[in-house]
């Protein structure tokens, strides 16, 4: 197993050399670049939504990206590794669970992930000085 975790690894890297992969987590809100070649001409495509889930596996990492389009929710899965993407975050949610497949059954308001406020002791210690 170790020469296939050390190929995996190599591989990771040499896949993310080229490219920054952020730091996110489930319940950020995240938007997904995707290279789409149609023919001859190649655009970028972007896919904006909620993370629900993120899985771990080396090469085989994915993120799980679910949007409401015209009142009918789109779920979306990327290989985290791919050339072919590029991931933007734009809101950190606060959530206290790895999966958040229960937005699934959620419309509306009640489907909305708060907001977290990552900078709280920082303008705390700013606003006492």
């Amino acid at each position: 197993m170790n020469i296939l975790q050390n190929f995996e690894k190599k591989e990771c890297e040499r896949l993310s050399s080229g490219k920054e992969i952020p730091q996110f987590f489930p319940g950020d809100t995240l938007k997904v670049s995707v290279k789409v070649v149609e023919g001859e001409k190649e655009r970028m495509q972007s896919f904006e939504g909620i993370c629900i889930a993120r899985r771990n596996r080396g090469i085989g990492s994915s993120l799980t990206v679910r949007k409401i389009s015209f009142g009918e929710g789109v779920e979306r899965i990327f290989p985290l590794y791919s050339p072919n993407i590029k991931i933007e975050v734009l809101r950190h949610g606060a959530v206290r669970r790895a999966k958040l497949y229960y937005l699934r059954s959620r419309l509306g308001k009640a489907a909305r992930v708060a907001e977290k406020n990552r900078n709280f002791s920082q303008n705390i210690s700013e606003s006492t000085l």
